[in-house]
């Protein structure tokens, strides 16, 4: 079989399991998960690779722009508290203990590598766990604060591992560099998402039209990212930013 038509086979059971999943009264991540390693099974299936690149850029930024712009704003900002400190603190903190143990287990590990595990390792995937607090009736607040969490944890984890990845490459990590470096590029990237956002939005008022307004949320999505990377900041956080001032201004601004 060709590439396109895997695809086309695995688009049609992922579409499958959106209709299923709810029937059987199982979380869509934890089912499609199951239904991927079944897949990865079958007799004849091999291994194939695709560029990172592909997909940071493709992916990605409409992935975040989408999750951000569907989470309320009122709620996001009012519990903004512990979602920075579960979303940066406790994903830089998981990284930094990951290091240490890697450098203390594995002999001759370097740090900038250590620090490199560790952020790999850190950022915790919350939409399973959102999909399963949510059956289980666990209050609002707790599945804002993980859906809030899901939304910059990996922003915080891309920039240390990035970091951590230069460091490994140029043969030197200084941790008061990096913090300074993390806090430019964080900055940068919601600095850049709500440039971004707030053009995008005036255009979207001389549009006028609907076809027009849809797409140009996608090429917001897409040119929050691009640029933020573009001008060395991060674009997780320049794409999440945008998304959450969209998901805010849209319905102030548009019928």
């Amino acid at each position: 079989m060709h590439v396109l038509e895997i695809a086309l086979l695995l688009l049609l059971g992922a579409t499958v399991s959106v209709a299923v999943a709810p029937r059987l009264r199982i979380p869509l991540e934890l089912f499609m998960l199951g239904g991927s390693i079944l897949v990865s099974m079958l007799p004849g299936a091999s291994w194939t690779s695709i560029d990172a690149d592909v997909v940071f850029t493709v992916f990605l930024p409409p992935i975040l722009f989408f999750a951000a712009y569907f989470t309320s704003w009122h709620d996001f900002c009012r519990n903004i508290q512990p979602i920075v400190m579960l979303a940066v603190g406790l994903v830089l903190c998981t990284t930094g203990a990951v290091a240490v143990l890697a450098h203390a287990l594995i002999p001759g590990l370097p740090w900038a590598a250590a620090f490199l595990l560790g952020a790999i390792v850190s950022p915790p995937d919350a939409s399973a766990a959102t999909a399963i607090t949510k059956k289980l009736g666990v209050p609002r607040r707790v599945v804002t604060i993980l859906e809030g969490e899901s939304l910059v944890n990996d922003a915080t984890a891309l920039v240390a591992y990035r970091f951590a990845l230069a460091a490994l490459v140029q043969g030197q990590f200084q941790m008061h560099d990096a913090w300074m470096k993390f806090i430019a590029v964080a900055a940068g990237g919601v600095i850049v998402g709500g440039c971004v956002a707030y053009a995008s939005l005036a255009l979207a008022q001389r549009l006028q039209n609907s076809s027009a307004e849809c797409l140009n949320s996608f090429v917001t999505a897409f040119g929050a990212y691009v640029l933020a990377e573009h001008l060395g900041v991060s674009g997780v956080i320049a794409t999440v930013t945008a998304g959450l001032l969209f998901g805010r201004m849209v319905p102030e601004l548009f019928p």
